[in-house]
């Protein structure tokens, strides 16, 4: 029956996965994820500018809403080619299926700036997990992390800039300010964030700016899943945004919590408490 298979195993499997990709009835495809999602629990947001979401169930649910994701023909074949990252995990991440509709999928906070990532992704220069391994090593490279500072703290690339931002929409600003000492040393941007979204339109927001700017393909997760030695470049863990709390470098549940994670910043007690709550409801 729909919405038992999700708490039958004690193993679950998570994906997550965006696509910028104009959507013209951002509505008409909740509802039709609302369909597909009978099966497993998490979090879809839909935007006029593409998809958002994360997921988790058993195995055999998770492949099967993914296939439907890609192939149901009431969402125009807009997510055919998605690519999706997959852990295991023994903790439930999700305890409801929530699919919902915004303005944008990721605000940058950037006023009256309209970016439209799909457009300009030819443009945009990824990097894979083993050519990014080399990159920051390099002397001209700044490494920036694109990701709120309690994430930063948990952990990061080795060498990493924390940007010392609370939430992505003030991300911009720290750009804005350091880019012409940047120039000034003839440096190159390189960034990461989790899965990637966040570099995406970061670096779509950047074209034009006489910057070269690299993102790691696929985020922080895509590196743990890419590089079997991944912990000779990450220090510590990787947060992440589910009641799993944070990861290791070979994707595994790390036991932390979320009091540990936000307990040396008053500012996040907001986050702290939202993660309560979230963990409190069935």
């Amino acid at each position: 029956m729909p919405g038992t298979s999700t708490a039958s195993s004690s193993i679950q499997h998570h994906i997550s996965f965006y696509k910028f990709v104009g959507i013209a009835q951002p509505e008409h495809y909740a509802n039709v994820l609302r369909e597909l999602t009978a099966n497993v629990l998490g979090s879809i947001l839909v935007a006029s500018e593409g998809i958002n979401g994360m997921v988790a169930g058993t195995a055999t649910a998770v492949d099967e809403f993914a296939a439907q994701l890609m192939s149901d023909a009431r969402l125009g074949g807009s997510f055919s080619d998605l690519v999706f990252k997959r852990s295991a995990c023994a903790t439930p991440p999700f305890h409801r299926m929530k699919v919902h509709t915004k303005p944008e999928i990721l605000p940058l906070g950037v006023d009256d700036v309209h970016i439209d990532v799909e457009a300009v992704s030819g443009a945009l220069t990824h990097v894979s997990p083993q050519a990014w391994r080399q990159l920051i090593t390099e002397d001209d490279v700044v490494l920036i992390d694109n990701r709120n500072s309690f994430e930063y703290r948990l952990g990061h690339f080795r060498n990493a800039v924390d940007p010392q931002v609370n939430n992505f929409r003030d991300f911009p600003r720290y750009i804005a300010e350091q880019l012409p000492n940047w120039k000034a040393q003839g440096k190159r941007v390189a960034m990461y964030c989790t899965g990637g979204i966040r570099c995406e339109k970061t670096a779509a927001w950047m074209l034009g700016m006489d910057m070269p700017v690299y993102q790691l393909e696929g985020g922080i997760l895509n590196y743990f899943a890419s590089m079997p030695d991944a912990d000779k470049d990450w220090q510590g863990e990787c947060f992440v945004f589910d009641n799993r709390v944070a990861l290791d470098t070979r994707l595994q549940e790390t036991g932390t919590l979320d009091e540990e994670v936000y307990a040396d910043s008053p500012d996040e007690q907001w986050r702290l408490q939202r993660a309560r709550r979230l963990a409190e409801e069935t």
